[in-house]
């Protein structure tokens, strides 16, 4: 029998009102202890919409500990409270999980004791708070009085018997049972039901580092989804970020020990909400074909995106949208982080690239924009107020057909929609009509202003980019050496090797020299093992192919030698022969010889000027590709698009080159 408590401490917990204390909830630790109780330790947890169903998921247990602090310091009414490294504020008040830096709707936060879950359930969800004390108080009775099988009604009509600690059951009613008599037993498969966080299969990580090194902004390519599986940005980001403290913890172990780090945080930068807000997915829809419509859909919620980027106006919106979201995110951030001194970085994937690019080009350093600069990508400029017709018409040394202009009211807008035939009419002549007609034109086409950033990026990275084709497409045939960024110093063109959208940059740089990208290692430290055999096969095959060179010349030559004298017969059988077998090992040796003087000469050989645009390193790095993708190249070609989001690989060299910049070096060697 367990031990009775005095009548004022059984009586006190006998009361089923709530206690005035929040953290006085009970919990048995074993029979066989002799019916003591330790309070049970709650959790928060967060509601979270998945496939149109609730989720709960608990908080990491720093930010549950902090939590569960403010709830017992009388913070329950009005605190807010900091969560997942600063970037949503919960509201205790209000039992509501905010973002910050995001639009996302609002979740649910509950302080959990108590859980149910049943056959069909993969996850076990908390009770309310409310019930949870109803539970706490009848379990503390039972366990008290040693007097189980006690039986609670919820308040969705629910019946939970409490057969013993070990055993406690959940009952869902059926229609007609009441009229019919049934037994609770009889009312369908029971739920289990648990007490405690720690007696439920949960995965509950460890908090984030509150130190923050570095901020990267992240921008999204076309669409609203970013990976196979239709998430946000705001998901594959967290990914990006999780994967980040993972490898924080294994492979920057030294620093972080001596505290000289503490971590990276990405945040998200979504342009396509903004963009489809306008209005035009409305024009759209009056336009689309009914049929195949989940593809039209698809292909106005997608693919339109990059003709949107293409189109003068649309193409100010996002970029408008781009560059005010970072530097909106970046001056709250500032404001919720004061004692932040590091630096920041931006990272585009995909489409998102190009229009970090382009923003990059067209940004001003405190010196000023260089005129050679800007002819070198041939992008577009805000160069503040424009040129007038008569101003550029001097321009063209056409100034004396002002006057014709000025009599017809024809402005710069008037003179981009004329044809050949209206200046024809005017009496414009064959040559400055042409003249005037290729330059109007081309001008027109150039009318995006590109914003300021309120801040200068240290290392801009491109994932799966396509920048090189499109600066291709827009007439560029090579990037200046000497170009540079007026205001990032480090540009990194990241790609999986099967990634359709991505193209290389240092060709554009450097054409008349081909050479390979770089090789980004495996995060464990070497090359993939495939990719080991394949270069072993390739080195094998050239070793035999030299060999066999070697013994078909000497087997030539011995056949084409002229025969040796008669008066040298006499010579000794073991000359001849040990002539022989150097003449045959020579070949060999020579083939061998070969073979490392490649090597050696491949070694040897001086490193590319890829020019300024990363400050003289290289330019374009290229993954390993996964085994099973080296079968075939087609099938993997979409999803190497969408790999850079979980790639340890990817983001061990965003790590690496962010921490750099602070003169910290990764424990094991990353080449």
């Amino acid at each position: 029998m367990s031990a009775v408590d005095s009548p004022q401490e059984q009586a006190s917990q006998s009361d089923p009102s709530p206690s005035p204390n929040s953290c006085s909830s009970f919990e048995l630790l074993d029979m066989d202890a002799g019916g003591l109780y330790e309070p049970v330790c709650p959790h928060w947890f967060y509601c979270k919409i998945v496939d149109a169903k609730e989720t709960w998921i608990p908080f990491n247990s720093d930010d549950s500990q902090q939590l569960e602090e403010a709830y017992c310091s009388g913070k329950d009414c009005g605190g807010i409270v900091p969560t997942d490294g600063g970037r949503y504020d919960v509201h205790l008040g209000e039992r509501t999980r905010y973002a910050v830096y995001w639009d996302e709707p609002a979740s649910e936060v509950r302080r959990c004791t108590w859980f149910y879950k049943g056959d069909k359930d993969s996850k076990y969800v908390p009770y309310s708070e409310s019930f949870s004390q109803e539970l706490e108080e009848t379990y503390m009775l039972a366990v008290t009085l040693d007097e189980w099988k006690k039986k609670l009604e919820s308040p969705n009509r629910e019946i939970i018997i409490l057969h013993n600690p070990k055993l406690m059951v959940h009952y869902q009613p059926v229609a007609g049972s009441d009229e019919w008599g049934a037994t609770p037993t009889e009312q369908g498969r029971p739920r289990t039901v648990k007490r405690g966080v720690e007696n439920i299969s949960v995965d509950i990580h460890c908090g984030e580092p509150s130190q923050i090194d570095h901020l990267v902004f992240v921008v999204h390519g076309i669409g609203p989804a970013c990976d196979l599986r239709f998430r946000s940005i705001v998901q594959c980001v967290n990914d990006f970020r999780s994967v980040s403290l993972n490898l924080l913890q294994t492979h920057f172990k030294k620093a972080q020990e001596n505290q000289q780090i503490g971590r990276v945080e990405f945040l998200p930068v979504n342009w396509h909400s903004p963009l489809h807000s306008t209005g035009v997915d409305v024009d759209l829809q009056r336009i689309t074909l009914p049929s195949i419509n989940r593809l039209r859909h698809f292909t106005n919620d997608t693919i339109l995106d990059v003709f949107f980027y293409n189109s003068p106006t649309y193409c100010q919106t996002i970029v408008d949208t781009v560059a005010s979201e970072m530097n909106r995110i970046y001056t709250l951030f500032l404001q919720r982080n004061p004692d932040f001194k590091g630096g920041v970085s931006i990272a585009g994937h995909s489409l998102g690239s190009l229009i970090l690019f382009d923003i990059l080009t067209n940004q001003k350093d405190s010196v000023g924009d260089i005129d050679s600069d800007k002819d070198v990508l041939n992008v577009t400029m805000d160069q503040g107020d424009a040129p007038t017709l008569e101003e550029d018409l001097k321009k063209l040394h056409l100034s004396e057909w002002f006057p014709v202009f000025e009599k017809e009211k024809v402005d710069k807008e008037a003179l981009a929609l004329c044809t050949e035939k209206d200046l024809q009419e005017m009496g414009i002549p064959l040559g400055p009509r042409k003249k005037i007609l290729n330059y109007f034109r081309s001008d027109s086409a150039v009318s995006v202003k590109y914003p300021r950033l309120i801040y200068k990026p240290e290392i801009f990275f491109a994932f799966g980019s396509p920048i090189g084709m499109f600066l291709t497409v827009r007439g560029l045939k090579r990037i200046d050496p000497n170009y540079k960024f007026p205001t990032c110093k480090g540009f990194f063109n990241i790609y999986h090797p099967f990634d359709p959208v991505a193209y290389r940059i240092e060709p554009m740089v450097v054409p008349g020299v081909e050479f390979e990208p770089m090789l980004i290692p495996h995060h464990k430290g070497r090359k993939r093992m495939h990719l080991e055999l394949r270069e072993g096969l390739s080195r094998m095959s050239m070793d035999l192919k030299n060999n066999l060179l070697g013994s078909l010349r000497m087997a030539w030559k011995s056949f084409t030698r002229a025969p040796y004298p008669a008066l040298q017969a006499s010579e000794s059988a073991e000359e001849v022969e040990a002539e022989a077998e150097a003449s045959v090992e020579k070949p060999c040796d020579a083939g061998a010889e070969d073979s490392s003087a490649a090597a050696a000469a491949k070694a040897a050989a001086p490193p590319v000027n890829v020019g300024m645009l990363n400050g003289g390193q290289r330019i374009d790095y290229v993954l390993q590709e996964k085994p099973i993708e080296s079968f075939n190249e087609y099938l993997f070609a979409l999803q190497s698009h969408l790999c850079y989001w979980e790639s340890e690989d990817t983001v061990l060299l965003v790590l690496k080159e962010i921490y750099l910049t602070q003169g910290v070096c990764l424990d094991q060697p990353f080449q």
